[in-house]
């Protein structure tokens, strides 16, 4: 079956309906929802009415303006997490019961732990390399839900707190497992606070690439993995033993994360010459997000050491730097990064030069003008 057949996702109405569906894109759970066997089917069909209506709730959010902008800053001495667990107990009800606390001791709960420890590494991460209180830059509170749902197959930022399904057993494992996948759902947060990009083609695949990237400096960071170490997969560890594959998505080799009977092929592009145009996805986000993914990658093992000491100060700068619009395509989000590498590193300097070579790598060309505005 075609992995990018179209499901029903049209374009939102107007650029500031930040519609996140979850780490698993729609094409691999509509794919798994369509197969004879109700053990992958039935998971796959409930999973996706769920993200449906989590879509439906986020334009109402936003439409509306209930996603409340930052508040004041506090000081730099005082930036630290407040993190609540709550326990939905296999019902779609959030935020369910709370369950742990900031300062609270372990529970015997691992997925309530697991949800604890991933928030306090995004929080760190941010914190410690962008100098960023938070995911709104004002000390926002980290809430999450665990066990949400019966045998639901995905995690999502819903605008105001993470949420976790336990995974069907037959496919996917409990989503708590993967700590990219919470750095990647809460990056959600950080673009809805800053770029706001919208959720629909290449300016939606740079919203999902943005979380894919920031997801995984949170996992090096966290593992203390240089950009030569890291194994650069997103959801590594969702799949059960019984899929052929490794990952839900590759940066360093897109199209390659999984080659399954059940589950299909990867469809993800590393380059412009593979690019997939699709109603499907909305507009194909998950799937064309391998594209700046990889030019990510190239950049992060050419300038060597950590990825988020570089590059990733990079691609930080470029998302908040107030000047990229809702609907920037790669070319301008491209722009926005050899700015960002310009104005901090100067004129001429390996980091500009670097990551014009990453882009062109994959295809999407950056003007020789290209440079800080202002």
């Amino acid at each position: 079956m075609d992995p990018v057949t179209d499901t029903g996702q049209h374009r939102p109405n107007g650029p500031h309906h930040p519609v996140h569906c979850g780490i698993v894109p729609p094409h691999l759970l509509d794919h798994l929802s369509r197969l004879d066997d109700p053990a992958f089917a039935e998971p796959a069909r409930r999973t996706l009415e769920r993200d449906a209506a989590q879509r439906t709730r986020r334009r109402i959010t936003t439409v509306r303006g209930l996603a409340a902008p930052p508040g004041p800053r506090r000081p730099a001495d005082d930036a630290a997490p407040e993190r609540t667990i709550h326990d939905a107990r296999g019902t779609e009800t959030l935020p369910g019961d709370e369950v742990r606390a900031e300062g609270a001791e372990p529970v015997a709960d691992e997925s309530v732990n697991r949800a604890y420890d991933g928030l306090g590494a995004t929080f760190e991460l941010f914190h410690t390399a962008f100098a960023r209180d938070s995911i709104d830059g004002a000390g926002l509170p980290l809430d999450a839900t665990v066990h949400y749902g019966e045998k639901y197959g995905n995690a999502f930022w819903d605008g105001e707190r993470m949420v976790f399904g336990d995974g069907d057993g037959e496919v996917f494992k409990d989503f708590t497992l993967a700590l990219d996948v919470i750095g990647h759902e809460l990056t959600h947060g950080v673009t809805q606070y800053t770029a706001n990009l919208e959720y629909f083609g290449q300016s939606g695949a740079l919203n999902e690439s943005v979380s894919d990237v920031f997801g995984s400096l949170i996992k090096q960071h966290a593992l203390g993995q240089s950009a030569a170490d890291a194994d650069w997969l997103i959801g590594a560890e969702l799949f059960t033993s019984e899929v052929e594959g490794v990952a839900l998505r590759s940066l360093k080799a897109p199209g390659t994360a999984y080659d399954d009977d059940v589950l299909g092929k990867d469809p993800q592009p590393a380059t412009m010459d593979d690019y997939v145009d699709t109603s499907s996805d909305n507009g194909g986000v998950h799937i064309n997000s391998g594209i700046p993914n990889h030019a990510f990658y190239t950049l992060a093992t050419t300038l060597g050491g950590n990825a988020w000491e570089r590059a990733g100060l990079i691609w930080y700068d470029a998302l908040t730097s107030g000047k990229l619009k809702a609907d920037a395509d790669f070319a301008a989000f491209a722009a926005a990064t050899v700015a960002a590498a310009h104005a901090r590193y100067g004129d001429g300097e390996e980091e500009e030069e670097a990551v014009r070579e990453a882009w062109t790598a994959v295809g999407v060309e950056v003007s020789a003008e290209a440079r800080p505005v202002g």
